[in-house]
């Protein structure tokens, strides 16, 4: 494959290690998903499942530590909010 550009790897800082406060923040929003995912399935309520869906995919797809709190709390008050 000659003559074609590799992505560089995400998520790493300098030395080539993965950064432990994104890793660590996407597996707290997957933790939170998936309680949110079987709290809205059992309850039957649309938005906290929703919502548990994304929390559990959304970290794939930020790179920024700052973005990833963002919307995980925004993620986390939804159905909250959805349900007044």
């Amino acid at each position: 494959m000659a003559g074609q550009r590799v992505a560089p790897a995400r998520k790493l800082n300098a030395t080539g290690k993965p950064k432990v406060n994104e890793l660590f923040a996407g597996m707290v929003a997957g933790v939170f998903g998936m309680a949110y995912f079987v709290y809205g399935k059992r309850q039957a309520r649309f938005a906290p499942m929703t919502c548990g869906v994304a929390l559990c995919v959304y970290p794939y797809f930020i790179d920024s530590l700052a973005w990833l709190c963002v919307i995980g709390a925004v993620l986390l008050v939804v159905p909250f909010v959805t349900d007044m």
